[in-house]
């Protein structure tokens, strides 16, 4: 057997069309668009080439894309400056300021100073307690990815058990309780889990977070399961006699896949999704605020 492979792209892609009909829509009955703001601080190559994807995107589903870029060394106070200004700016529905920073800035300040209403990367505290209450808030994009990929491979969650390894603020916890409001039976594993491989190996759903090239073998997986690799890392590999580096997650894809019922790739699986579910958020934020109601996607 092998395993059904959850196509990311495909499903962000669709997604993608689905916003940018609503928009579309929006625009139509109301003469207003969404505006989603991204701020950059610093030179990192990955993070401006996330920021430039992400003003394409923004731009092709039909919503104002709004960038800045400031220097390395910028104080923490005129970041904290930029963003309130963007929190008053009635164009802008919503901010997002592009992780990691420079070490001068602290990043949890900078998540509490973007308002909940538009914290469109679902992190601000208020947003988190929404979430963990089960009420309507902005959620994480990556772990809204994860879960919405997860429905692709299994129509009906109810009564699942799903095992989460990985307990971040930015993946883990959320995906717990996402998949709690679907009432699946969720188990969080870390660091200090014992027999982690044991219990791995019973869930219906298996969602991998946790930064380990490969850590995930087929015998932590139940035949059958959905599994979800949320892992980016990158490792040396060489080809042909030559050193190169290559993209991996925390599932060994080739080692689980003849077990796993449906699996994501690396890449190519949860890592599309994070950006459409970012432009989902901004029009959720946008509907918010304008007491619209969201729209069904």
């Amino acid at each position: 057997m092998s395993a059904n492979i959850i196509d990311g792209k495909q499903v962000a892609e669709k997604l993608r069309e689905r916003i940018a009909n609503a928009v579309k829509k929006i625009e139509q009955e109301h003469k207003k668009i969404p505006g989603l703001a991204v701020v950059l601080v610093g030179n990192d190559p990955a993070s401006e080439v996330y920021v430039r994807n992400k003003g394409i995107q923004t731009k092709e589903v039909g919503m104002t894309s709004y960038e800045y870029k400031l220097p390395e060394d910028t104080p923490e106070n005129e970041l904290l400056k930029k963003v309130d200004e963007l929190n008053n700016d009635p164009n802008v529905n919503g901010i997002l300021v592009q992780f990691p920073v420079p070490q001068q800035i602290s990043q949890q300040k900078v998540i509490e100073t973007i308002l909940p209403a538009k914290d469109v990367d679902g992190l601000h505290p208020i947003n988190s307690g929404y979430l963990s209450s089960g009420l309507e808030g902005l959620v994480p994009c990556t772990p809204q990815g994860a879960a919405i990929l997860i429905k692709e491979a299994c129509k009906d969650l109810s009564g699942k058990k799903a095992v989460i390894i990985g307990r971040s603020n930015l993946v883990g916890k959320p995906v717990a309780q996402l998949l709690l409001k679907e009432h699946c039976t969720v188990t969080i594993c870390h660091s200090r889990s014992q027999n982690l491989e044991l219990i791995s190996s019973e869930a219906d759903i298996l969602v991998a977070a946790v930064g380990i090239p490969n850590l995930v073998k087929k015998a932590w997986v139940k035949p059958g399961a959905v599994v979800i690799d949320v892992g980016i890392n990158r490792i040396d590999v060489e080809e042909n006699g030559e050193s190169k580096t290559r993209l991996v997650g925390d599932v060994d894809f080739d080692d689980v896949k003849g077990i796993a019922g449906s699996i994501t790739p690396v890449p190519g699986g949860v890592g599309p999704m994070t950006i459409a579910c970012l432009l989902l958020n901004t029009l959720n934020a946008f509907c918010d605020q304008n007491n619209f109601d969201r729209p069904s996607l």
